[in-house]
């Protein structure tokens, strides 16, 4: 099951009390979002009369035709038994009149939410429903005749069900406004979806300040947030209808009409209640709705939601070059507070790619904002068998540039010497062959650090981290990681932003360089051309899908199906669906044998919402069996 839902909101031209008219055009609406697959459709606030009757909705020939027009809508929904229908309408009630939300599906009216929160305009006509708790039958409201009738619950806690266990609840413009707002108390009480039907008018500015409460209140709500409002043809006499619609899910808008005034139109899209559901099982604020849930299942296959091939990197250039600075500067803060506590000078081994010049950066500003020499900063670079030329000019032109302390310590003979110790064949390149290079270089810096007062920046990442992609007791290991929860997808473009600032401005040409170096380790020997001949993600797979299968099964917990699914989408046309398969496998092998080296992994400084750290983020034992997610991938 992939969790999704669909939402249309429909803007009807609605004519103001010409209410045969304006069924008639709701009733062409859900033929149309029913085309679309569509669970749910949602309706403008007093969508079949008109929000702007003003007095006439005191009229008795007005509520007859509301009687008839309900019941044309319902019929309709009977021909469409997929869909759920959530229609505004003025509801008389004995010497009162409530403005409602009618939701309806298989051709009945399930119930009536009436409007809470009732602005000063609309207390001439409507009464708040804060307090209601009543029923009116089928026969009263002109959907079914006497022998054919059902009781219609009115209340305003009344629960949406929708179908695979789906629930929602309703508030009515205004509602949402209101510092006693319905989706609060609905969404603490276990509404997933909170559907808003709405006649909000536009003055300057108000559309921004609503995108902004709807964003807020599906964040704080933790749910998704759909806003269905009327259009411009409404009546004008003192306002304007802008006919703005939006769903934003968990404080992301996911999509709103264009047109800064708009009618006749409908918005289409898919939703996913797996992110929500993940989230809230990380809560102790919601709790689950005590209802029967409907058995009708949802039809949304996720086609429709916005999906990103890189989830950790923002896709626009503005907000990508501002997360990562603020990603920077929360690194920098993390490593200045160590250093200063322990008054400590960073040690860094520089090899000339991204991990660890990130990791100089990092030292490098931590220790100009404590008032320190760049000198304090110490970097060594320890070339061995696969060191390129490229990367080992690239690590020494990088220091040179950064006016930091820099040493050079070749490690060949000291690996060479210890494979003869071992009894190991230098010719024979394989695990051993790899891991004793970095396990020296990590004994050297240990040590070089207790010479200098200093302690041992690590630079492994979190991509490396979920895959073990580094060596226990080597690379593994130091005395602070900064980079540690940052994926290896974002880490180019953070070095990328780095670049750009003033302070780093001599270094720029390096910088962009090593952006442009094929990701290696570079423990076996280069090629005949002396360029890098092992590069990671012809061992390991993409990282670019390694991140994105980490994001959605840590972030979320998705199953194999479904991140199998999303990725087969995000990456068409870049892998076909047998390599995506393949390297799902493979990530889920690795994650769960490699487990160990996380259990143990040095203090490091938290930037995002996954995080491997063990004290905190990921704890999972290292002997837990990766079984039912790899017979899961492999039945893919």
């Amino acid at each position: 099951m992939l969790d999704f839902i669909r939402i249309a909101c429909a803007v009807p031209p609605v004519k103001v009390g010409d209410v045969k008219k304006n069924a008639a055009d709701i009733c062409a609406y859900i033929e149309k979002a029913d085309a679309q697959k569509a669970d749910i459709v949602l309706f403008p606030e007093l969508a079949l009369t008109g929000y702007s009757c003003g007095d006439l909705f005191f009229q008795d020939a007005l509520h007859h035709a509301v009687k008839e027009g309900l019941k044309q809508i319902v019929e309709c929904s009977a021909k469409h038994p997929e869909i759920t229908v959530v229609v505004g309408t003025p509801v008389r009630l004995g010497a009162r009149m409530y403005n409602c939300a009618a939701v309806i599906r298989h051709g009945s009216v399930h119930g009536l939410i009436p409007k809470t929160n009732i602005p000063g305009n609309e207390h001439r006509w409507f009464s708040s429903g804060e307090k209601l708790d009543a029923y009116i039958t089928a026969e009263e409201l002109g959907v079914a005749s006497s022998e054919d009738c059902w009781s219609i619950i009115i209340d305003p806690r009344l629960p949406i069900k929708f179908g695979d266990g789906a629930v929602g609840g309703i508030e009515i413009c205004e509602d949402l406004m209101a510092p006693n707002s319905p989706s609060i108390q609905l969404a603490i009480d276990g509404a997933e979806i909170i559907l808003n039907l709405s006649a909000s008018n536009e003055i300057a500015g108000k559309r921004a300040y609503r995108k902004e409460l709807i964003k807020t209140r599906s964040a704080s709500c933790n749910c998704i947030y759909a806003f269905c409002s009327a259009g411009y043809t409404e009546s004008s006499s003192d306002l304007v209808y802008s006919g703005h619609s939006l769903i934003a899910e968990n404080g992301r808008i996911l999509t709103e009409n264009d047109p800064l005034i708009a009618t006749d139109y409908m918005l289409v899209q898919d939703c996913d209640l797996g992110r929500l559901r993940a989230d809230r099982r990380r809560s102790q604020y919601f709790k689950k709705l005590d209802c029967a849930p409907c058995e009708q299942p949802l039809r949304s296959d996720g086609t429709l939601y916005p999906l990103r091939k890189l989830p950790f990197v923002p896709s626009s250039k503005a907000e990508r070059d501002a997360r990562c600075m603020e990603i920077f500067n929360i690194q920098v803060a993390g490593l200045k507070q160590r250093l200063a506590t322990i008054n400590a000078n960073p040690v860094i081994g520089i090899s000339g790619g991204l991990d660890s010049t990130l990791a100089l950066l990092v030292s490098v500003e931590a220790m100009r904002q404590l008032g320190k020499p760049l000198s304090s900063v110490y970097g060594v670079t320890m070339p061995c068998f696969g060191t390129s030329d490229r990367t080992y000019n690239n690590a020494w032109e990088l220091m040179r540039k950064l006016g930091i302390s820099s040493k050079e310590i070749s490690i060949k003979e000291a690996v060479t010497q210890h494979f003869k110790d071992i009894g190991h064949d230098i010719n024979v390149h394989n695990a051993t062959f790899e891991n004793a290079q970095a396990r020296e270089r990590t004994q050297i810096l240990m040590d070089y650090a207790s010479i200098v007062g200093g302690i041992v920046v690590g630079t492994g990442d979190l991509s490396e981290l979920a895959l073990g992609w580094c060596t226990y007791n080597g690379d593994h290991m130091s005395m602070y990681g900064v980079n540690g929860s940052i994926p290896k997808t974002l880490i180019r473009w953070i070095i990328e932003a780095i670049a750009a600032q003033p302070d780093f401005a001599a270094a720029r040409d390096v910088l962009m360089d090593i952006l442009d170096t094929p990701i290696s380790p570079e423990l076996l020997p280069p090629d005949a051309e002396g360029k890098i001949a092992q590069k990671t993600e012809d061992l390991v797979g993409p990282y670019a899908l390694h991140d994105f299968f980490l994001f959605y099964a840590l972030r979320y917990g998705f199953t194999p199906t479904k991140i199998y699914t999303l990725a087969c989408r995000a990456f068409a046309g870049d892998f076909d669906a047998e390599t995506i398969k393949k390297w799902l496998k493979n990530f889920y092998r690795r994650f769960f044998t490699q487990q160990f080296k996380r259990n143990c992994q040095p203090d490091g400084v938290k930037v995002g919402s996954v995080g491997l750290g063990p004290r905190g983020d990921w704890q999972m034992p290292s002997d837990a069996s990766a079984r039912i997610w790899l017979d899961e991938a492999e039945n893919l």
